[in-house]
C-alpha cells in the first residue's frame, strides 16, 4: 500500500501561488530599506566636533545606492548645512539632537529662486536643505536645535534704534558683522516633490523654522516647534511659499512670529513668478504666542487660493486668523474656508486687511492696477473666541473692497467692536458678538451687509447692535437688537 500524499495546507498553497505569479510577472520580494548610520561615516555626536562632512558623506552614499535611510543615533551633532537628496529619509532617533552651527561660514550662499528683484536678495543656506529633490522624508523622535540665541542677538545689535544701545565694544561689533549675509532658516526645501516632515522636535531656529518653497505634495505631520515668544525675531513656524497640495496636521507651534503662514512671493518677483500657494489643508494644530495663528501674506503677490483651516486651537497669539497685504503687492486671495477654531486670549481673533503697511490712507482712492490686492470669497464658521480686545478687524481699499465674506456660528467675547471698512457682501449667520462697550459691529464704507441673524448677549443702553459710519450703502437688518 502506497503511503498517502502529505496534506498541503492552504497557507502553503497561497505562498506557492504568490511565488508562481511573482515569477511569471517578473516581480521580486520586497527588500528591507537600506540604512546608513552617520557614525559609520565619521560622525562623533559629542556636540563639539563639526559633523557637516560626515552627514554629507552619509547622504551621498545613501543616494548612490538609490536611496534609503540616513540614521542619526542618540548623541549631539554640531553641523552646518545638511543637504538632502532624492529618495533619502533622514531619521533622527529619539535622544539625537542636530545642533546648528553658530558660524555663518558653515552656511554657504544659496540660490534665490526669486532672482534679484524685490526683497531677500542675498540668501544663506539653511541648516537642513533640499533643492530639486523628490521623495524625501525628515522623521524621527529626535530634535533639531538651531541654537538661534546668538543669531537673535546679532539682529538686535544691527538694529540699535529698536534695541538700544547697539554694539558697545569690538566683540559686539564683530558679532553684528556676522549677520551681513543674513540668517539661516532651520529647514528650507526648494522645488521639491513628495515631501514628508513628521514627528520631529524643532527649536531655537535662527529665522523661519520650516520653509517649503515652490514645492508640491508636501505633508507636515506631528511636528513640535518651540522658539521663545520674545526676542526670537522672525521665527515663523511653517511657511509654505508658492506651494501646491500641502497638508499640515497635528502640529504644536510656540514661536516668536507667525505660527503657520502661506506666502507666494513679494511685489515684482511674485508677479513675475505667478505661482500661487494653493490647495492647502491645515488641521488639528495648537498654536501659542505667535503674531498670528494662521496667516496669509503679506508676501502674497502670486496669489493664495483653495485653503481649509479646521479644528485648531490658538492661545495667546496676537491674531487668530490673519490675512494681510497692501497696495503694490497685487495677487488674489480667494476660496478660504476656516472652521472649528477655538481661541483664548487672542487680542484680535480675525484680521483681514489690504492696508497692512499703513503708509497710505484707506479713505483715499488709488488707481487699480496689477499691484492692487484682491481678497474675496471666504467662509468662517464654528469659531469661539474669548478674552479678545477687538472682536475683529476687516480693512479693505476704497478702490478694491474686500468681497464676499460669510461668518456662520461665530461666538466672540471682546472688549470692543468688530470693525469693517471698505468691504462688500458681508453676511453674518447665527452669530454672537458680545462687547464690554460699544456696538457689536461697526461699518464704514461697507455695502451689502446682512446681519439679521447676528445678535449680542451683552447689549448696552443707547448703543445699537450695528453702528454705521459714513457708509456708502445702508446695511440690511434692524437698527438694534
Amino acid at each position: 500500500m502506497k503511503s498517502p500524499l502529505p496534506r498541503i495546507g492552504s497557507g502553503f498553497l497561497a505562498s506557492l501561488t504568490v511565488l508562481f505569479l511573482s515569477t511569471l510577472l517578473g516581480l521580486s520580494a520586497a527588500t528591507p530599506t537600506a540604512q546608513f548610520n552617520v557614525r559609520d561615516y565619521g560622525a562623533v555626536g559629542d556636540g563639539h566636533q563639526l559633523e557637516t562632512a560626515a552627514f554629507k558623506a552619509t547622504i551621498e552614499a545613501c543616494a548612490a545606492k538609490g536611496g534609503g535611510v540616513v540614521y542619526v543615533p542618540p548623541g549631539n551633532y554640531l553641523t552646518g548645512t545638511v543637504e538632502l537628496m532624492s529618495h533619502v529619509t533622514l531619521q533622527i532617533e529619539a535622544g539625537a539632537t542636530i545642533l546648528g552651527s553658530e558660524n555663518p561660514d558653515d552656511y554657504p550662499p544659496a540660490e534665490n529662486p526669486w532672482g534679484e528683484t524685490g526683497q531677500r536678495r542675498a540668501w544663506i543656506s539653511p541648516l537642513i536643505y533640499a533643492i530639486d529633490a523628490e521623495n524625501i522624508t525628515l522623521t524621527g523622535r529626535g530634535t533639531i536645535d538651531g541654537q538661534g540665541a546668538i543669531w537673535w542677538k546679532r539682529v538686535r545689535l544691527n538694529l540699535p534704534k529698536k534695541f538700544p544701545p547697539g554694539p558697545q565694544n569690538d566683540e559686539e561689533r564683530a558679532e553684528a558683522a556676522k549677520l551681513s549675509h543674513g540668517r539661516p532658516n532651520l529647514i528650507r526645501l526648494v522645488r521639491c516633490k513628495d515631501v514628508v516632515i513628521e514627528t520631529i522636535n524643532i527649536r531655537n531656529s535662527p529665522q523661519w523654522n520650516i520653509h517649503p518653497l515652490l514645492c508640491e505634495q508636501l505633508r507636515v505631520e506631528g511636528v513640535t516647534i518651540n522658539n521663545p515668544a520674545t526676542m526670537a525675531h522672525n521665527t515663523d513656524g511653517i511657511n509654505p511659499e508658492s506651494c501646491r497640495n500641502v497638508q499640515i496636521n497635528n502640529c504644536r507651534i510656540d514661536t516668536g512670529d507667525d505660527g503657520i503662514t502661506l506666502k507666494s512671493g513679494i511685489n515684482e518677483a511674485g508677479h513675475k513668478m505667478g505661482r500661487p500657494c494653493e490647495n492647502i489643508t491645515i488641521t488639528n494644530c495648537v498654536i501659542y504666542h505667535a503674531h498670528g495663528g494662521v496667516t496669509i501674506g503679506s508676501e502674497m503677490s502670486g496669489g493664495v487660493r483653495n485653503v481649509t483651516v479646521s479644528n485648531c486651537v490658538f492661545q495667546n497669539t496676537d491674531n487668530g486668523i490673519r490675512i494681510k497685504s497692501q497696495r503694490g503687492r497685487g495677487g488674489v486671495v480667494e476660496r478660504i474656508n476656516v472652521s472649528g477654531i477655538v481661541m483664548q486670549d487672542v487680542p484680535t481673533p480675525i484680521t483681514i486687511t489690504t492696508f497692512y503697511s499703513g503708509v497710505d490712507k484707506p479713505d483715499e482712492i488709488y488707481p487699480k492696477n496689477e499691484g492692487t490686492p484682491v481678497f474675496r470669497d471666504m467662509l468662517f464658521s464654528n469659531i469661539i473666541a474669548r478674552g479678545a480686545t477687538n472682536a475683529g478687524a476687516i480693512v479693505g481699499l476704497k478702490e478694491q473692497p474686500i468681497e464676499n465674506l460669510t461668518f456662520s456660528n461665530i461666538h466672540i467675547e471682546a472688549q470692543k467692536t468688530f470693525g469693517i471698512t471698505n468691504a462688500s457682501g458681508i453676511v453674518f449667520l447665527d452669530s454672537v458678538i458680545d462687547t464690554a462697550k460699544g456696538p457689536a459691529l461697526t461699518l464704514k464704507n461697507t455695502t451689502g451687509v446682512e446681519y439679521e441673524r447676528l445678535r449680542t448677549r451683552a447689549p448696552h443702553k443707547d448703543t445699537p447692535l450695528v453702528q454705521t459710519e459714513e457708509a456708502s450703502d445702508k446695511p440690511s437688518g434692524p437698527a438694534s437688537r
